[in-house]
């Protein structure tokens, strides 16, 4: 399930056009109560909207921002070699829309460079609940 970097930003600067346009409320938030939880990368994540610009235009929510949360993801190396831990805190980025309590994710988040691969930004996909 790989998803184009480009489809993913098209996408959430369509939408976000959209509620410009739209004579939605517009206004900076630090929390929204939404949580999350998904798949990226091979891995899953856990996270909840965190600082972020929220368009609203009831019964719709759209939030693009900061993702703070929790990787799952088991590193594939030789016998013997260290690894990481499996559960890892991460910060994302993305776009988040909610229908009612229904919350639907477009996040983005980079792996670092390191000794056999290069640094690359990896796009995932959530479901969650909006409180």
């Amino acid at each position: 399930m790989k998803i184009s970097n480009d489809v993913a930003i098209t996408g959430c600067l369509a939408l976000t056009l959209f509620f410009f346009s739209a004579k939605s409320q517009t206004k900076a938030v630090l929390f929204d109560g939404t949580i999350i939880a998904g798949y990226v990368d091979h891995g899953a994540f856990i996270n909840c909207s965190g600082p972020s610009i929220k368009f609203s235009k009831k019964p719709y929510t759209v939030l693009l921002g900061l993702l703070p949360s929790l990787r799952i993801k088991e590193d594939k190396v030789a016998a013997g070699a260290p690894k990481n831990t499996a559960l890892t805190p991460n910060l994302g980025f993305g776009l988040t829309t909610a229908f009612r309590h229904v919350a639907l994710q477009v996040p983005l988040y980079y792996n670092p460079k390191t000794a056999v691969k290069n640094g690359e930004w990896n796009v995932g996909l959530g479901l969650g609940y909006k409180f």
